[in-house]
């Protein structure tokens, strides 16, 4: 059996994992999330969570897992999730630390087994285009693309944590950027996820409108002072690439 074959078995399988634990959730969960605009309901669904234990942290852990490895799936429903089970601030300390994990095990596992390990799981042609780009090769400035790529709602987080491994960047300094870089994602997804278990979605909605807004405003200032476009070119490659 060729490397290609069981890399495409581990993630079929991981796939599987990954639907099953989704549905397990949802099935555990649903019948109690329709009532969250109750004081009962929110009592009820507490209670579900608490019951759960560190069983409910693992699913939830393994379903970050199997969203970074695939990278196809999307964390901000994880996120919600999260944030639902354990509240703004404790869902923002448990993806965080998932993050953290998950994105130092790859970058390190990128580092040891190198190009083939990268290739096989995204395409090699879109890898090599922003591995060779005279752009993400240099020092002094891929770190700063990468807290930009990773502020920016939208752009392929999770890509990026593969194609670092490849990357000018010390690991220490490249573990700290794509944790942190993207807490305003993470922020208003858990703390949206725990106005939904309140039922109070106006609150969700405006959660999510002041962190694009500010990240927007963010943006904007270094485009501005970005007198060398380092920003515009990095983020045109990426989305070039993904496309």
């Amino acid at each position: 059996m060729s490397r290609k074959t069981k890399i495409k078995i581990f993630r079929i399988i991981l796939a599987i994992i990954a639907i099953a634990i989704i549905i397990g959730l949802l099935a555990y969960l649903i019948p109690v999330m329709k009532n969250l605009s109750t004081v009962e309901g929110q009592e009820t669904f507490k209670n579900k969570v608490n019951d759960s234990g560190f069983i409910g942290l693992l699913m939830l852990f393994g379903l970050q897992v199997a969203q970074v490895f695939l990278f196809i799936l999307p964390g901000e429903p994880i996120e919600i999730l999260a944030g639902m089970c354990y509240g703004g601030w404790g869902g923002l300390l448990f993806i965080t630390i998932s993050v953290c994990i998950i994105t130092t095990g790859i970058f390190f596992l990128v580092r040891k087994l190198g190009r083939k390990f990268v290739y096989d799981f995204c395409d090699e042609k879109k890898v090599k285009k922003i591995e060779n780009s005279k752009l993400f090769k240099n020092p002094k400035k891929v770190e700063w693309i990468m807290i930009i790529l990773f502020m920016i709602p939208g752009t392929p987080k999770d890509l990026l944590v593969y194609i670092a491994g490849l990357l000018p960047i010390k690991p220490l300094r490249f573990i700290l950027i794509s944790t942190f870089a993207r807490l305003p994602s993470v922020v208003s997804s858990t703390f949206a996820g725990n106005t939904l278990m309140k039922g109070d979605w106006q609150s969700s909605l405006v959660i999510y409108a002041i962190t694009f807004l500010l990240v927007a405003i963010v943006v904007f200032i270094i485009n501005k002072f970005d007198k060398s476009k380092v920003t515009q070119e990095a983020l045109k490659s990426i989305q070039d690439d993904i496309k």
